[in-house]
């Protein structure tokens, strides 16, 4: 006859079987386990495609430096046919002033051509020649004044040093008035407009005594 188990081993042995997990229940402790590993590498690949988004979406440097200097050169031929505007503009605007100062002053010396013209006429002229040269004189005087009011300067130099910018020396004499180096006579004066010289006067130079 088999020994009776005392009540106390059979209780032990009852807790320790409850206490061991049934396979069913290890299998869905591991197939919780595996689901949990697998998002894991989702989470991951999720983050890496997140990265990579914001790079694509981050400016090239190269691409960037290539749009300024597209910029720059658009600026640049704008400026370029600016200017180019701006000086055609300008060398218009500059013709223009000249057409308008030298018709003012043909109108004006065209006035003393017309004074020539009756001083001249046949029944203008004057049977008396101081009148004559007295209307001349007046003719003259009009046309000097408009040449001065146009800037016109004559060159006098009489008497003055000789002066190679302002002169052009023909010969040379003695004197025994005018110092060597000076003008003695003015042979055919100079004109010069403000402070250009359009004409040299032509002189005789005094070599001394």
């Amino acid at each position: 006859m088999a020994e009776e188990l005392n009540e106390e081993e059979v209780i032990k042995a009852a807790e320790e079987a409850a206490a061991e997990s049934s396979p069913e229940d290890k299998s869905a402790e591991a197939a919780e386990t595996a689901e949990t590993t697998a998002e894991q590498p989702a989470d991951a690949a999720e983050a890496t495609d997140a990265a990579a988004a914001d790079q694509e979406t981050a400016v090239d440097p190269t691409e960037a430096l290539k749009a300024e200097l597209s910029a720059a050169n658009d600026r640049n031929l704008r400026l370029m046919a600016e200017f180019d505007n701006f000086r055609r503009r300008s060398a218009k605007e500059q013709l223009e002033l000249i057409e308008t100062a030298n018709g003012k002053l043909l109108e004006k010396l065209s006035e003393v051509q017309d004074n020539f013209e009756r001083a001249f006429a046949s029944e203008n002229k004057a049977k008396d020649l101081e009148a004559f040269e007295k209307g001349m004189q007046m003719i003259y005087n009009q046309f000097a004044k408009i040449l001065t009011d146009a800037g016109l300067e004559q060159i006098d130099p009489t008497g003055a040093e000789f002066d190679p910018n302002c002169h052009e020396a023909l010969m040379q004499q003695p004197s025994e008035t005018v110092p060597e180096g000076h003008v003695v006579t003015v042979f055919q004066k100079g004109y010069k407009l403000k402070n250009k010289i359009l004409k040299t006067a032509k002189v005789i130079v005094s070599s001394g005594k």
